[in-house]
């Protein structure tokens, strides 16, 4: 199976997964073939796309790093402790409870498939921002955990600091956080203080380990200095904080945005490189770039010599050079085969574009 965004798919292809709702609930089965009805109701609920299967992608196995159950679940868990935070209600600390323990099974999960490298299309099927980016970045960071060697219980940590990095936007003003022009410098300043509200409120209410808590606080600081609300650097910033950083600053920059359109992975991926020592630890950032594929399994490109295809498998040691199946020429349908971009044979090919 190979994904389709949401404003490419026609009438009769075929969905090649469940597709499950906001809340976990079953939208659609696999093998459902599509109609203009079904396509509308895609497009109703927000999603960027689906899995469908082809001829071209039908033996294409995409394994998602956690089931999409379970993270629809977790997010709804995210958007209770928002929610409840923000209201002041009583029934804030059950909800967190029950936070705890989605972030637990995701532990597990990726525990399970710690050898996935993860196709960021798997992380990027809706568009309710707040509550899909904080889980968004606390699978990102659980991994990146993972290929450090911490056990479960840090794992368990870091995924808790994660979720709840931005918990302290409760505390800025909407019209802040929903401006889809640029912030004044005192717009500016509200929102930066949101770290520190954030790792505040958690400090005061919630019992959770002090890792967490300053993995919060030290989301936006960064490596070569500069970040807030320290303006601390290098080793100094908590390591929760420097792997919280990278994935909320991945994620962020692969989503739609009011004031933008989201940023293809690959373009991320480059920034991040580019902003090693800089904004970003460089070791966690060659750890990071192994483990995430800019061009995910079943994902169309176009190549610099013409060719059209579906990427078939991601090297670690060369992410930004896939395997391909070709199936096009210019504009010409043609019989299918394979290229590897990693093998020295197609060194002065490189991918330009995602189709």
């Amino acid at each position: 199976m190979r994904f389709v965004p949401t404003f490419c798919l026609r009438e009769g292809m075929l969905l090649g997964d469940n597709l499950f709702g906001k809340n976990g609930e079953l939208v659609l089965v696999q093998n459902t073939v599509l109609t203009e009805d079904y396509i509308r109701g895609i497009q109703k609920q927000n999603f960027n796309g689906i899995y469908v299967d082809d001829d071209i992608s039908k033996d294409l196995i995409i394994a998602n790093i956690i089931d999409e159950r379970v993270r629809a679940q977790t997010v709804k868990s995210v958007k209770d402790v928002f929610i409840c935070s923000e209201s002041k209600s009583s029934g804030a600390k059950q909800k967190f409870i029950s936070m705890q323990k989605q972030i637990e099974q995701i532990v597990d999960e990726i525990l399970g498939n710690q050898h996935m490298m993860i196709n960021m299309v798997d992380l990027k099927v809706f568009d309710d921002y707040t509550y899909f980016h904080s889980v968004n970045v606390a699978v990102l960071s659980i991994v990146l955990g993972t290929s450090l060697g911490f056990n479960k219980e840090d794992l368990c940590n870091l995924g808790l600091g994660a979720i709840l990095h931005d918990i302290g936007k409760i505390f800025v003003k909407k019209e802040i956080l929903n401006k889809s022009g640029m912030l004044s410098d005192h717009e500016f300043e509200e929102l930066k203080a949101h770290s520190s509200l954030g790792y505040n409120y958690i400090k005061k209410g919630f019992s959770i380990s002090t890792s967490s808590k300053i993995g919060i606080r030290d989301h936006h600081e960064k490596y070569g200095g500069g970040g807030y609300p320290n303006n601390i650097m290098g080793s100094d910033i908590s390591l929760f904080g420097r792997i919280i950083s990278i994935a909320d600053v991945y994620d962020a920059m692969t989503s739609d945005r009011p004031y933008r359109k989201a940023v293809k992975p690959s373009e991320v991926i480059e920034y991040i490189m580019g902003s090693s020592c800089t904004l970003f630890d460089p070791d966690l950032v060659s750890i990071f770039i192994r483990k995430i594929a800019p061009y995910p399994i079943g994902t169309c490109v176009k190549l610099s010599n013409g060719l059209t295809g579906i990427v078939t498998e991601n090297y670690e040691s060369y992410c930004m050079r896939p395997k391909i199946r070709i199936f096009k020429d210019g504009d010409k349908t043609i019989t299918p085969y394979e290229i590897n971009l990693a093998d020295n044979t197609t060194l002065n090919i490189t991918v330009t574009d995602v189709a």
